[in-house]
């Protein structure tokens, strides 16, 4: 058996991915599912007040919230998105992610290949 891509997650099985994330009191709370050159997929769950400060990224981060609502700011515009929405935050542009209410989502980085 090869080592599997998709690490932290059962393989051929029904998963709800909002139930493999538990918020925590004042805490942001990552599960890593992949991290490559290429890809970066991981699960958070944002207590309330907690966020991300505004950084940028070398790849194009998609953001599905799976649970609540989140405010997210790119390039200095500001986006509130619930469960089942999602967003782009291109590569190199500043963005933030923060929790006004408890929330989780996915979030999946594609990374450029040279």
């Amino acid at each position: 058996m090869s080592t599997p891509y998709l690490k932290n997650i059962e393989h051929e099985k029904i998963l709800d991915l909002c139930a493999l994330v538990e918020y925590s009191e004042g805490q942001v709370v990552s599960r890593t599912l992949a991290q490559n050159s290429a890809v970066s997929i991981t699960l958070f769950a944002f207590d309330e007040g907690e966020e991300i400060s505004s950084h940028s990224s070398t790849g194009d981060a998609m953001l599905s919230v799976l649970d609540g609502t989140a405010k997210i700011t790119i390039g200095g515009e500001v986006y509130s998105l619930s469960s089942g929405e999602t967003i782009v935050m291109p590569a190199g542009i500043p963005h933030a992610v923060a929790a006004e209410k408890r929330f989780k989502m996915q979030l999946t980085v594609v990374f450029p290949q040279n």
